[in-house]
């Protein structure tokens, strides 16, 4: 793959090694938006998903910087209507400071272009309903809301 993304920042995969990237891009996507929480349990979630099926890349600027700035993450979910295996986005974060120069855009392009390459009839992900850049990033590129995921709080009522 072509490490030009947009002009001024080049794209590279990531490795086993750099997963601790991974883990900060995730904690800071999470912290965005809700920053009271502690997001210790995401590294069980790349424990878990993570494999050389489910590919990660690393963003940074052009002028030999070693800051990574963006990140994608894409892994592979099941159609619970058509049983069709599809693309998922496990994570797209660009850093606030970066956003409004197309990297966002070109990482879904890369991401499009990773599912057509695979033969996916679809691509999809989940994103939360106060991720407002997030989703008019989507909404701009065509991205339709398919389901709902609704979830109710409620009182722990185990007994010890």
């Amino acid at each position: 793959m072509d490490n030009s993304l947009v002009p001024g920042f080049k794209v590279r995969l990531g490795t086993k090694a750099e997963q601790y990237l991974l883990l900060q891009f995730m904690q800071r996507t999470y912290k965005e938006l809700y920053p009271s929480h502690d997001y210790q349990h995401l590294r069980a979630v790349i424990d878990q998903y993570w494999s050389a099926n489910t590919p990660y890349w690393l963003v940074t600027p052009k002028e030999g910087s070693q800051l990574v700035v963006a990140c994608l993450w894409l892994g592979t979910a099941v159609d619970q209507v058509t049983g069709d295996a599809y693309t998922h986005i496990f994570i797209l974060y660009v850093d606030p400071e970066y956003r409004k120069q197309g990297l966002g855009t070109a990482l879904l392009q890369m991401a499009e272009d990773w599912a057509g390459q695979r033969g996916d009839q679809q691509i999809g992900l989940q994103v939360f309903t106060n991720a407002y850049p997030a989703l008019s990033l989507y909404g701009k590129l065509g991205y339709q809301s398919k389901a709902l995921l609704l979830v109710k709080e409620i009182e722990n009522q185990r007994i010890n």
